[in-house]
């Protein structure tokens, strides 16, 4: 399987960069030293919305330009399988799950930058989500991407170039991804997931071009029904005590799947930690070990990934409110046939809201979702702000 078969919905990019892997990759320069060509751009900016796998588009070019294959051939290399699990010495990913990226943690990487690569003919830089930067760490960057050591090449994502200081999107080269079609999602859904036919294709719509997403709709029947529930509470909303009830439930849901994901990603974490250390699941820790052993669930880093987890799952809930009222004026504005109805199962009670509001007020209701938005991302309490949101949706 080619390094690109997961790439969903994207083939005009992954076609442009699978040619400039060809071009600047392991075969380009038989004498085994690479000099800086002006065909080839050293400092990349991967822009697309959330979902539409702007990281796993970096991780793949990253394979591209270093395997000896180009990424290309049907059994993946080496390399190629080291540097999608993230273990190739000469490709380094730089992802937060904080709410910037550290100034710290960008000085780390420019010293990483300048030493040569171990084995690949480049060493690679990804860094997710450079618009987590403050400027003040944007800057500290900017004359490593303007003027890159001969051996790197540095790859940014973020969801749009205007979410990136000018400084940096101009000393970059663009590359603009699309919104995956649902039939695009779908069909990766059916290859990589155990989803059956109706199954996939619903998670893709649902998903709204959400890579991520669609595939955690399809795999875990309990986060479809979460949704599920979660429209048919707004859409049954009609006293102000129904919408605190809703947020209260809301928020409770959200910090549950939030420990159990976590719960789960430690126990991997541990269980990692033993395999490469040579110990089975049994076997006592050494002394030496169990500071690091123990680092893994401490409690301080457990409550802080919790936290951000819940966050996202809330951020996943806003999409899945505001999809109600996109529905809604879809319907009111007779788009149907151009467009679709996301919330398809849901059409009766959508049809019916769609009488009840206006026009006006249905694009109202978006602005008040985008409201709550911005206070869950300034850090207001989530119960207060899905308290304010969901009272001003009563019809």
């Amino acid at each position: 399987m080619s390094v690109w078969d997961a790439i969903v919905g994207q083939r005009p990019v992954v076609d442009m960069l699978s040619r400039v892997a060809q071009l600047s990759g392991p075969s380009a320069d038989p004498g085994g030293q690479h000099s800086r060509r002006d065909d080839l751009a050293q400092s990349w900016l991967i822009c697309g919305p959330p979902g539409s796998g702007r990281s796993n588009v970096a991780r793949a070019f990253a394979a591209a330009m270093d395997s000896p294959d180009h990424g290309l051939d049907d059994e993946p290399t080496k390399v190629t399988r080291q540097i999608l699990s993230g273990t190739h010495p000469d490709v380094t990913v730089l992802a937060t799950d904080k709410v910037t990226i550290g100034i710290d943690q960008v000085r780390d990487l420019i010293a990483t930058s300048e030493q040569m690569p171990s084995t690949a003919p480049w060493r690679i830089i990804i860094i997710e989500d450079v618009d987590r930067m403050m400027e003040r760490t944007t800057n500290v960057l900017l004359k490593e991407i303007e003027e890159p050591a001969e051996h790197t090449i540095w790859l940014l994502c973020a969801p749009s170039p205007q979410d990136v200081l000018p400084t940096i999107r101009s000393r970059t080269r663009i590359v603009n991804l699309a919104v995956p079609t649902t039939a695009a999602v779908t069909a990766f859904l059916k290859e990589h997931t155990d989803a059956d036919r109706h199954v996939a294709a619903r998670a893709a719509r649902l998903a709204e071009g959400h890579i991520g997403i669609a595939r955690l709709y399809a795999t875990n029947e309990r986060v479809m029904a979460d949704r599920d529930s979660l429209v048919v509470g707004v859409l049954g909303m009609s006293r102000t005590s129904d919408a605190v009830m809703l947020a209260e439930g809301l928020i409770e849901n959200a910090r549950g799947q939030a420990q159990e994901d976590i719960a789960a990603q430690v126990e991997a974490e541990q269980r990692s930690f033993r395999r490469i250390n040579g110990l089975d699941e049994k076997d006592r820790m050494p002394p030496n070990l169990r500071s690091a052993y123990h680092a893994i669930g401490a409690k301080d880093d457990v409550r802080r990934r919790v936290t951000r987890r819940s966050r996202d799952v809330l951020d996943r809930a806003l999409n899945s409110v505001a999809s109600v009222y996109r529905d809604v004026c879809v319907l009111q504005n007779n788009a149907e046939d151009a467009v679709g109805i996301i919330n398809l199962e849901n059409r009766t009670a959508i049809t019916e809201l769609s009488v009840r509001l206006s026009r006006a007020q249905a694009i109202d209701r978006l602005e008040h979702i985008a409201v709550a938005r911005r206070r869950m991302a300034g850090n207001v309490a989530p119960q207060l702000a899905f308290e304010a949101l969901f009272s001003a949706l009563v019809v």
